[in-house]
C-alpha cells in the first residue's frame, strides 16, 4: 500500500484500518486539498449496537479528528428490509416502532465519539427514511432500477455465497443493495458526501453506490473498507461466550464490558490498541513491547482507554478498581453486577442451576451442571460441587449480598428484592 500524504488515510493505515480503496491516489488526493465527507450506514437491528460495530465508529471519530466530517447514517428505511450480506437467512422483519426506538437508543452512543452540530466539519446524524419511506416505487424503478443489471448482482460474493448454499434470497433483500447504494447518491447530492466506509463485506455495495452515482451525475465518489475482525482465536469480534458485547450500558453493564477487553488475548493487544484507543502510536509501541507477566498490565490499559471512551473516565477507571478489588485483593466491590431475586424466592431457596442460568453465567441447566461438575462454580468464594444445592437466605453475607463466581474473572452479586 502507497504511503498516503493525507493525515486521515496515513492515520487509518498506520493503526490497520485499510482493507481495500477504490481509488487510493484519488482518494488521497481528495482529503489532502479538501474537507471530505464520508459516511457509514448502520442498520438498527437491536436496540444497541456492539462492540463489532467499534471499528467503523472508531473509522468516523479518526474522520473528525483529522479535520473533515462524518455522518453516521441511521437506516430507518433500510432496516425496514434487513442487509442481506452474507447471512444465511432472511433477518426478521421489525415494524417502524421498533427500529424508531432502536435508533433512539442507538443514537446515545455516537456523541462519545464524535462532535455533532452544524458547524462544516461537526458530525451529522442522518436517517435515510427521510429519503426511502417516501420514495415512488414506479419512479424508482424507472430512474434508479434501470441502472442495475442482475446478472452483475448476482455475481456478488455476498450475493453468490447466499445462493451456493441454496439458502432462498427474497426479492425483498434483493432490493437491499439497491437502496444503499441510492443512499450514497442521495448523501452525494444532499451534503457532497464523497466517500462511503464500512466493513470488507460492504465492498459490492459502497462499489455499486459508486456506480450508480457515475450514471446519475455524481461527483466521483470513493469506497473505503476495513477488514472484518476476529480475535486470534477465531472468534467474532463483539461476542463473548455469555453472549453479544453491547455497548449501551442499560444493556451491558460498565464493568462487563470493562472486562471484555481485558480478557483480550496476547496476540490481539498490540492490534486492539491501535484500532480502538487513541493512544499515540509511539505510547502504543512502546506498551507493545511489554511481554511476560506486564503484558496483562497493558491489557488493563486496553481495557479502560476503550471503556473510557464509551462511558467516561470516571466510569472505566471505577471498573477497573472493581476489578482489582475482586481478583487482587479478593475483596467484593458494589460495582460488580448484580441480579435481584424476589425474598420470597430466596426464602424458600432457589436451585444452585437455576440460579447460575438466572446470573447469566449459563445459557442452560445442563451448561450450568457443566460449570459445576468441573469445579468453576463458588458461592460466596466456597467452591460449590453438588449440581443440587439450594441457594437460600442463609447464605446472604454481612454484607447483603450473595456473591456468585464462575471460574476467576465472572462474579455476579445477587441480591435480595424487596
Amino acid at each position: 500500500m502507497p504511503e498516503f500524504k493525507s493525515d486521515f488515510l496515513r492515520t487509518l493505515q498506520e493503526r490497520g484500518f485499510i482493507h481495500q480503496i477504490s481509488d487510493e491516489s484519488g482518494l488521497d488526493d481528495l482529503f489532502a486539498k479538501e474537507t471530505v465527507t464520508a459516511y457509514i450506514g448502520f442498520d438498527p437491528t437491536a436496540p444497541s449496537l456492539h462492540a463489532g460495530s467499534l471499528i467503523q465508529i472508531m473509522m468516523l471519530h479518526w474522520m473528525q479528528k483529522t479535520g473533515h466530517r462524518a455522518i453516521s447514517l441511521m437506516g430507518g428505511g433500510t432496516g425496514m428490509v434487513g442487509d442481506p450480506s452474507f447471512k444465511e437467512e432472511a433477518r426478521q422483519l421489525m415494524t417502524v416502532d421498533t427500529i424508531e426506538g432502536n435508533i433512539a437508543s442507538i443514537k446515545r452512543v455516537f456523541s462519545n465519539y464524535l462532535n455533532y452540530g452544524d458547524g462544516p466539519k461537526d458530525a451529522l446524524m442522518i436517517n435515510n427514511a427521510e429519503w426511502l419511506r417516501s420514495l415512488n416505487y414506479l419512479e424508482f424503478l424507472r430512474d434508479v432500477g434501470k441502472h442495475f443489471s442482475v446478472n452483475r448482482m448476482l455475481a456478488f460474493d455476498s450475493v453468490k455465497t447466499r445462493l451456493d448454499r441454496e439458502q432462498s434470497l427474497s426479492f425483498l433483500e434483493f432490493n437491499y443493495m439497491i437502496l444503499q447504494a441510492y443512499d450514497f447518491v442521495e448523501l452525494a447530492k444532499r451534503y457532497d458526501c464523497r466517500l462511503q466506509m464500512g466493513g470488507s463485506d460492504q465492498w459490492g455495495n459502497i462499489v455499486n453506490g459508486i456506480d450508480l452515482g457515475h450514471r446519475m451525475g455524481t461527483k466521483q465518489l470513493y469506497a473505503l473498507t476495513s477488514p472484518l475482525l476476529t480475535t486470534s482465536s477465531g472468534a467474532k469480534m463483539g461476542k463473548s461466550a455469555t453472549g453479544a458485547v453491547w455497548l449501551n450500558a442499560d444493556m451491558l453493564s460498565t464493568y462487563d464490558f470493562w472486562q471484555y477487553w481485558r480478557n483480550t488475548e496476547d496476540a490481539d493487544v498490540s492490534r486492539f490498541l491501535k484500532l480502538y484507543t487513541t493512544l499515540p502510536m509511539d505510547e502504543i509501541a512502546r506498551l507493545s513491547a511489554l511481554g511476560g507477566s506486564e503484558i496483562n498490565e497493558v491489557k488493563k490499559i486496553l481495557a479502560t482507554e476503550v471503556t473510557a471512551i464509551l462511558h467516561g473516565r470516571e466510569a472505566a477507571e471505577q471498573a477497573a478498581e472493581t476489578a482489582r478489588k475482586t481478583f487482587e485483593e479478593g475483596g467484593l466491590s458494589d460495582n460488580l453486577p448484580s441480579v435481584e431475586v424476589p425474598a420470597a424466592e430466596l426464602d424458600a431457596g432457589i436451585g444452585l442451576l437455576s440460579l447460575i442460568v438466572r446470573a447469566g453465567l449459563a445459557a442452560s441447566n445442563g451448561e450450568a451442571r457443566r460449570h459445576v461438575q468441573g469445579g468453576a462454580v463458588r458461592i460466596n468464594d466456597q467452591a460449590v460441587s453438588d449440581e443440587r444445592t439450594v441457594i437460600g437466605s442463609g447464605e446472604i453475607t454481612a454484607d447483603g449480598v450473595i456473591k456468585l463466581s464462575l471460574g476467576k474473572k465472572k462474579h455476579i452479586l445477587i441480591r435480595r428484592a424487596a
